[in-house]
């Protein structure tokens, strides 16, 4: 297949591109600076701003399917007004812009697989949430409905239309794991808040392979919640973690420290979302990593 990939930089894009291009797949990658992107695994790379407008007609010619992985880090620095408007229009813009230009080909990809975050469902405690949950409040929330909202806009023209709402990625290139372990090594981590928080983690290699399988399963539409299928709290992900790391885990960062720290952007680590992947475990889909002990071994052995 000829595949599309915006964001083929970041954390998820350079894995999964990497996996497609091993498969004999034509990869083409949008990038607002395509020469800083040397290196990343694509047969192509076309320039795109985001924000300015749909990619050009070439760049789009003949692909087969589409997978949107842009959009501004969210822990990239503290939340301003301004970062929250880059975070919220890196996500929602450029998903505009990208459908305006799938709407506008001759001949229209069969798939359009765009990411979410598990942000959508807000803070819920120890409610249990699947894809049938409704949207929760708060600024992620917001951002994920309208994000969603700009995907759903191709399914009219016979597009497939998958939304998967990523949770936290574990992976040894980067990411929430990478900034957890350096405290944890020097002996100085613990549980954030009271600990009672759910945390929806997924392994790199099940996030890549999700994305793989989306783009096979005809059947498959609509939100996917890309976690792996046992959250735990950020209390028990802390005494594990310690635990692979042969390292205390007796400290603990009050909610209010956290707050004073962060500000706003404290949220993202404090909020509770009890997540079920229910779409693809009823799919058939065979998780790599299901059990947390087995994914941290194979990221920090």
């Amino acid at each position: 297949m000829k595949i599309l990939v915006t964001g083929a930089t970041g954390l998820i894009g350079r894995e999964l591109c990497r996996s497609l291009m091993s498969d004999g797949h034509m990869v083409i990658g949008l990038s607002r600076t395509p020469e800083r992107a040397r290196g990343v695994p694509v047969t192509e790379l076309h320039r795109w701003d985001a924000m300015s407008g749909p990619p050009a007609a070439e760049s789009l010619a003949g692909v087969n399917a589409v997978i949107h992985l842009a959009g501004e880090p969210i822990a990239a620095r503290r939340w301003s007004d301004e970062q929250k408007r880059r975070v919220r229009d890196s996500r929602v813009v450029s998903t505009r812009h990208l459908v305006d230009g799938l709407l506008a080909m001759p001949s229209a990809p069969a798939a359009f697989l765009s990411s979410s975050a598990v942000g959508f469902y807000g803070d819920r405690g120890d409610e249990v949430l699947d894809e049938r949950s409704p949207a929760g409040t708060g600024f992620m929330a917001d951002v994920c409905k309208a994000w969603e909202q700009e995907a759903e806009r191709a399914a009219p023209a016979s597009i497939r239309v998958v939304m998967l709402r990523t949770g936290v990625v574990l992976s040894r290139e980067g990411g929430a794991l990478e900034k957890l372990r350096l405290p944890f090594t020097l002996g100085v981590g613990g549980r954030l808040g009271s600990g009672r928080q759910w945390f929806p983690w997924i392994h790199i290699a099940d996030m890549v392979d999700i994305y793989r399988y989306a783009l096979v399963s005809d059947t498959l539409s609509g939100p996917v919640n890309a976690t792996a299928p046992v959250p735990v709290t950020n209390a028990e992900f802390t005494r594990r973690l310690a635990r692979a790391l042969h390292r205390p885990a007796f400290m603990a960062v009050p909610e209010f420290g956290l707050r004073a720290v962060l500000g706003e952007m404290a949220d993202v680590l404090l909020t509770s979302q009890r997540v079920l992947p229910t779409v693809l475990m009823n799919a058939g889909y065979g998780f790599r990593f299901a059990n947390l002990d087995e994914a941290l071994a194979d990221l920090l052995g």
